[in-house]
């Protein structure tokens, strides 16, 4: 039996476990809209809150994930153990920090102490880390999940109002191929 609740949110039969999140869930949801970027699906939407739709009934959901990692550089070691120093300096000073508020004989030299410690401890630490990869990832990189296309979608008594008011909407319309 086919759903009208592309997510599973909301209505009959819907996952107990997702019961608590009532802010993401709409009773049963209907497709009104599928866009390329988030900027258009949000236009849509305030283009919809323009026009005094009862937004609180949309919902825009990122589908088909996609994860894409952007190489920021070489690691070398002296860039491992220069990542693990400041590390360790920072971990170091905020335990100093901690203990001369707790122990009012310490002091400025309790706060270096421990930073020093710190920065130790950090290019120890980095550095075994580093080796255990043995040459396998020598780059850094920062990865983010990002959604391929954008889907609105209304309440499915309010469908029909929305793709009234959304046909009015110049430029952004939906893609209908998406």
């Amino acid at each position: 039996m086919a759903s009208n609740n592309p997510l599973g949110l909301g209505g009959a039969g819907a996952n107990p476990g997702l019961q608590g999140a009532r802010l993401l869930q709409l009773e049963f949801p209907q497709s009104l809209a599928v866009y390329e970027d988030y900027t258009a699906a949000q236009k849509a939407v305030d283009f919809l809150s323009d026009k005094e739709f009862p937004v609180q009934n949309c919902m825009i959901v990122g589908t088909d994930l996609k994860q894409v990692e952007r190489i920021t550089g070489r690691l070398t070691t002296g860039k491992v153990a220069l990542g693990g120093a400041l590390s360790g300096l920072w971990l170091g000073i905020f335990i100093g920090i901690i203990f001369t508020i707790f122990d009012s004989n310490s002091g400025l030299a309790t706060i270096v102490t421990t930073a020093l410690f710190g920065v130790l401890f950090g290019i120890v630490w980095a550095l075994v880390g580093y080796a255990a990869t043995r040459g396998q990832r020598d780059f850094s990189s920062v990865k983010v999940v990002v959604a391929t296309r954008y889907e609105v979608l209304v309440e499915h008594k309010l469908l029909a109002q929305a793709q009234q008011l959304l046909s009015g909407l110049p430029g952004a319309r939906p893609n209908p191929f998406a």
